[in-house]
């Protein structure tokens, strides 16, 4: 780590309302050749708006519901006219990114097709004609699952380091650091939003003070999908509703969101909780082939779909299911991924 205790950021004025075909590149490097300018080891980030509409992502509004569905890899939550979705670049956004703000009446504009190939692309070009290695991160406005309001996060990242890891040090209390991995490229946009501001027609920003995050010309790095985090990891893959959904439809691509199978004892005492007067037997039913099938026996009345849900959910399955007249008897294994 290599924090100064200092940074500084400077938004440039000047740039002209960018359209489909302009010569970004060159907008931004007539940008950074101002009183400010750039210097070696800064951060260069430039708004995902300006990177879309040159590149051309940019459409009528009446195809609003087609770009949509076509951004989107899979629906997270909804809530009235409000669609939050996973795109198909892993980002998680209400309505893939596509916005209307910042662009002529009746347009809408995507998000880039690749936004860390456009922030390799502007990185080359600064470094060829101002002489400067710098990195380059291209930035749009997202919300959070645990906060009010919004905040600029990279998603697009050439020539810098994404997530800063402070796993294996120790505090000045001796504790080691077992977790903690800043998402720098995300506070660095951030920063950038604060002086460039919503409406100051300033998408290009200059952060500096951190020269260490900066890699070597012609390293890239992995860019901004080493922030995207896996399905199977993300606590918010689905919203509420959506969740209970997904457990009673228990279609297998969806397993996946719901995580590693609990151990058999959390499914028993869910079980309980649950179907009270069910219970999971303590020892696996086939040790042989280790597959941790467990017999649960539920009481008359119970649901079956109730059973299968919570299983679901949990990352168990029901491979069987015998009624009875005093209750019923069901094999359950976990789920193999």
């Amino acid at each position: 780590m290599a924090a100064t205790g200092h940074l500084t950021v400077h938004a440039p004025d000047g740039l002209p309302e960018v359209a489909p075909g302009d010569d970004l590149g060159g907008l931004v490097v007539a940008a950074l050749r101002g009183e400010d300018g750039v210097r070696e080891g800064d951060t260069v980030l430039v708004t995902s708006k300006v990177v879309a509409k040159a590149e051309g992502r940019v459409a009528d509004v009446a195809e609003h519901a087609a770009a949509l569905a076509a951004e989107t890899a899979r629906v997270v939550a909804r809530r009235g006219a409000t669609t939050i979705v996973r795109t198909r670049l892993g980002l998680v956004m209400a309505a893939a990114g596509i916005d209307r703000s910042n662009v002529p009446g009746g347009s809408i504009v995507l998000l880039p097709a690749d936004p860390d190939a456009s922030a390799a692309r502007l990185r080359r070009r600064v470094h060829r004609d101002l002489g400067v290695n710098v990195a380059v991160v291209v930035t749009d406005t997202s919300g959070r699952a645990w906060r009010e309001g919004q905040t600029d996060i990279a998603v697009g990242i050439a020539g810098l380091v994404p997530l800063e890891s402070h796993v294996g040090l120790v505090d000045a209390h001796g504790h080691e650091l077992a977790v903690t991995a800043p998402a720098v490229a995300d506070e660095l946009a951030g920063a950038a939003e604060l002086a460039q501001g919503k409406l100051g027609g300033r998408p290009v920003a200059v952060v500096r003070g951190r020269p260490d995050l900066v890699l070597p010309v012609g390293e890239d790095g992995p860019g901004a999908r080493a922030l995207v985090r896996p399905a199977a990891g993300d606590l918010f893959g689905l919203g509420t509703r959506e969740a209970v959904l997904a457990a009673l439809l228990r279609d297998p691509e969806d397993r996946a969101l719901f995580g590693a199978p609990v151990p058999a004892e959390e499914l028993g005492r869910l079980l309980a909780l649950v179907l009270p007067g069910s219970a999971l037997d303590d020892a696996p039913l086939d040790r042989p082939d280790a597959s941790g099938a467990r017999r649960a026996t539920v009481p008359a009345g119970a649901s079956r779909t109730a059973l299968e849900a919570l299983c679901f959910s949990h990352g168990w399955r029901v491979e069987e299911w015998v009624p009875a007249a005093e209750g019923a008897s069901a094999r359950v294994c976990p789920a193999v991924p």
